[in-house]
């Protein structure tokens, strides 16, 4: 049995883009509460609220990855890289109960309208647009490569097209005094946030169940493995994501004129790793003499 696996960690510099995004977000959801309440906008308030989920979002995130950068441990053989799947999961789960209270209220508000300040909704709002931009833009980079730092993007990108349409809301509330403006768009807020957290929570539901990372095909790794020189059949095929980051693959390979050497392994290594960026692969190999008990129902 041969094991190789390749180093892939997400970049440091993303400690710098992490504090920056919730310092910023963070001075940003005390504006907005402070004025959502002086305006009496439902739409600044709750969009204060999901600001502040944003911030626990970046900051598990931020924690998790960190984690995830520790050493193993003769008994954490892993370390702490599932963390990073778990810490997604946990956001959209927090997201959720955020996307409940945001469309109670709202719906509250349609029976009992409130007067609003649609200039203030407009100023803040626009302050908005800024920082929720330029806290997506910190992220841009990495967001196809880590689901948590894809997460990060997403809602930070969402949240500015948000506070876009709350600019829009402001004005047209400052020119036709339309009421039930502010709270339809807290309705239009919880849709969007309910959108791209169901889009996280599938994605981070199925790495933390062990289901095969979204980009690989597992047939296609199964037809590669088979026409390595030598290979007559390839059992036991399990491909499962270890963090956000990082993909492991275990297989028997069933070599009946077995070379001896770790050169097959060693080619196939950096082809899985360079065609379907799975960085940890352990390979055994047979010759097929006598049926492998190991293999598991199921598996390929």
């Amino acid at each position: 049995m041969a094991h190789t696996h390749h180093h892939h960690h997400a970049p440091t510099s993303y400690n710098r883009a992490f504090a920056i995004g919730i310092g910023l977000n963070l001075v940003f959801v005390a504006v907005e509460f402070i004025y959502g309440v002086v305006g009496n906008s439902l739409a600044l308030i709750t969009d204060a609220g999901h600001n502040l989920s944003d911030v626990l979002t970046l900051l598990l995130a931020w924690g998790a990855i960190y984690l995830a950068g520790k050493e193993p441990t003769p008994y954490r053989t892993y370390g702490f890289r599932r963390l990073t799947i778990l810490a997604s999961l946990l956001s959209g789960m927090l997201l959720l109960v955020a996307v409940g209270a945001i469309a109670w209220e709202a719906l509250g508000r349609f029976t009992d309208p409130q007067p609003v300040d649609g200039m203030t909704v407009i100023v803040v709002a626009a302050i908005g647009v800024v920082i929720n931009t330029i806290t997506a833009l910190l992220f841009i980079r990495g967001q196809k490569h880590d689901l948590n730092i894809k997460a990060a993007f997403l809602h930070m990108a969402a949240d500015a097209g948000v506070s876009l349409g709350v600019v829009i809301a402001g004005v047209v509330i400052l020119f036709t005094g339309w009421l039930w403006v502010d709270p339809l768009l807290g309705l239009l807020i919880a849709l969007v946030i309910l959108y791209s957290t169901l889009d996280l929570l599938r994605d981070s539901t199925g790495l933390a169940i062990d289901a095969v990372p979204k980009g690989i095909d597992p047939h296609e790794v199964e037809v590669y493995l088979k026409q390595l020189p030598g290979v007559t059949e390839v059992h036991d095929l399990h491909i499962w994501p270890m963090s956000t980051t990082e993909t492991a693959l275990t297989a028997h390979l069933v070599i009946p004129q077995f070379p001896g050497d770790d050169s097959l392994v060693q080619q196939a290594s950096e082809e899985l790793h360079h065609r379907f960026g799975i960085e940890h692969v352990t390979l055994q190999c047979e010759t097929g003499n006598d049926d492998c008990k190991q293999a598991s129902p199921g598996s390929l």
